[in-house]
């Protein structure tokens, strides 16, 4: 499944004297003056950009995430409580303008993609919002990266309105692909606040728990396989004296990506074993979850510390 965000390829000219960056569109389309670098302004209020490709290309200027709030226009009084109650707070002002670039959208924007007009929630790569009011999170901070122009964070309203102290985790996730992120997510916004995500996020570990979900949903079955022999190869690449092990679970079947984080880490707190993992500190880290055909996501962490 590909959480690629659409839009339409550009070239992309950063002028640094001028702070100016400029960028065409493959269709040929005027090219937009914008700053290529955005300094934090704590005392001011949440910019709130209304066009979406407008909002995508200032991002990818500057190296920034792309905040996409989704709106209900039939619900103002929501809106409002939501900006006076999570969005004023100094802490989520402060990190968004240090990390993103913020986009209000009604739950009905559409954009031309392909000389057609898509209402961008019907696209694939907003399917975790099942079309709720809501946040997602674009990361344009790396044309390099394999994350870029892709979606890595939903919170969906239906879940329930997201509190700034959740919402301040939501951006302050590592550099990662949507289902790390998410189950990430569900990691330190547990009650209990576990340890395990408080160490370095590990491209290597990162690898094998994405290789290691995607075959647990590929067999559509929860379990450990072939540890014996991953824990011998993990350890080959580990910085010496690290040590690996890991964490399985599952969700129930039709559950969000973000149901089923929860549910998964759930399930490790139902387990003594697993728990002392999740719970305690490691120096490296990593989460990932896939969904098997028969709609279950499968999980899987991965830590490494002393021996």
């Amino acid at each position: 499944m590909t959480w690629r965000i659409l839009g339409s390829l550009f070239s992309l000219f950063c002028t640094l004297s001028g702070f100016a960056c400029s960028a065409a569109s493959a269709g040929g389309e005027k090219p937009l003056p914008r700053p290529a670098v955005f300094a934090p302004y704590p005392s001011q209020p949440i910019a709130w950009l209304e066009d979406y490709h407008d909002g995508i290309d200032l991002a990818q200027c500057a190296g920034k995430m792309a905040l996409l709030w989704f709106c209900d226009p039939k619900s103002p009084s929501h809106n409002e409580q939501f900006e006076e109650e999570v969005l004023s707070q100094q802490q989520i002002v402060d990190s968004i303008h240090q990390h993103c670039i913020a986009l209000r959208l009604p739950l009905d924007a559409s954009v031309l993609s392909g000389g057609e007009r898509i209402v961008l929630l019907d696209h694939p790569s907003f399917t975790e919002m099942r079309h709720s009011p809501g946040l997602a999170i674009v990361d344009l901070t790396d044309e390099a990266s394999p994350h870029f122009r892709e979606v890595v964070s939903v919170y969906p309203f239906a879940h329930g309105v997201i509190s700034a102290e959740k919402l301040a985790v939501l951006l302050d996730l590592p550099r990662a692909s949507l289902t790390q992120r998410t189950l990430i997510f569900a990691v330190r916004t547990h009650a209990e606040q576990p340890a395990s995500t408080a160490g370095h996020f590990s491209q290597i570990l990162a690898r094998e728990t994405e290789s290691h979900a995607w075959h647990q949903a590929s067999i559509t079955l929860q379990g450990h396989h072939n540890w014996n022999s991953r824990f011998h190869a993990i350890n080959a690449e580990l910085p010496s004296g690290l040590l690996a092990c890991e964490v399985c679970a599952e969700s129930w079947p039709g559950q969000s990506l973000l149901e089923a984080a929860e549910e998964c880490v759930h399930c490790w707190r139902q387990s003594s074993g697993h728990w002392d993992a999740v719970r305690s500190r490691h120096v490296l880290f990593s989460y990932d979850m896939k969904r098997g055909r028969n709609g279950v996501w499968y999980a899987a962490g991965i830590f490494a510390g002393p021996n």
